[in-house]
């Protein structure tokens, strides 16, 4: 049965203008190009120095781009983005639409589009309406914590994470075509130099897990972040994965998707 979870969380932001697809290619990780209608785009924000700022996914309806992200973090984006308005054909705006997500099937809604980090992942949503769900969010977090999928503040640290110690490349949330963005540098010298020593990646408890730090011995080796039941997605240093490692004072045992190169 199809799945539908409603994400009050979220929200989407209209980017309209005739510019709005070059203005929003210079600063955000993907390649807006690629939005359309039935196609959406993850992509990321980042700091000059190419540290995550935030993530959200871009629907297109052939006059604008809207742009589905985190509720607490919208005005953060429109006050960056808008920064480099300068002379471009902008406009920015939050707007009223629903945010949704499903899987184990197609939903309806007046934007659907594949969700764009994995075939398995499902559905994202869009919708004028209220969104009905008939899944529960430790539901949806089970569902993507297993895929190893993050969500936003909840697995990434601003200013401090970089795309692909969070699966960006895999994920198709990186662009290595489409030229320079804002904190491009820094993703490019990370891939090509091999600079990558910690991964997001599932792992599992005996019991509930709590975010905090997780241990290999006596050395900090890395920190649970998500979290639903026995579930979370961990922060862990790769040179400590064989290792034993623990949290909340218990054994965590490691996945490894099959998606995730290291």
């Amino acid at each position: 049965m199809i799945q539908i979870n409603a994400r009050p969380k979220r929200a989407v932001i209209a980017l309209a203008g005739q510019d709005r697809v070059g203005f929003l290619q210079g600063l955000s990780s993907n390649d807006v190009t690629q939005a359309k209608p039935g196609q959406a785009v993850w992509s990321a924000l980042l700091s000059p120095q190419g540290r995550w700022l935030a993530d959200f996914f871009i629907f297109s309806d052939g006059e604008r781009l809207l742009i589905d992200c985190e509720r607490d973090q919208a005005e953060m984006i429109m006050q960056r983005l808008g920064r480099f308005k300068l002379r471009a054909k902008i406009s920015l705006a939050p707007t009223d639409l629903h945010v949704g997500v499903a899987w184990n099937g197609q939903p309806e809604g007046d934007f659907v589009a594949p969700d764009p980090r994995l075939p398995e992942a499902g559905f994202r949503i869009i919708s004028a309406s209220p969104i009905i769900g008939n899944a529960s969010d430790d539901a949806y977090d089970r569902h993507r914590i297993t895929l190893g999928l993050p969500d936003g503040t909840r697995d990434l640290e601003a200013d401090r994470t970089l795309l692909l110690e969070a699966g960006f490349n895999e994920l198709h949330g990186v662009s290595w075509s489409k030229g320079c963005y804002m904190g491009q540098e820094l993703t490019a010298r990370t891939r090509y130099r091999g600079l990558v020593k910690q991964r997001l990646l599932p792992v599992e408890a005996d019991s509930d897990l709590a975010p905090g730090p997780i241990f290999a011995g006596d050395v900090q080796a890395g920190e649970v972040r998500s979290v639903v039941g026995k579930l979370g997605l961990a922060l862990i240093r790769l040179d400590r994965l064989a290792d034993p490692l623990s949290a909340n004072g218990q054994k965590l045992r490691v996945s490894k998707p099959d998606w995730v190169e290291l």
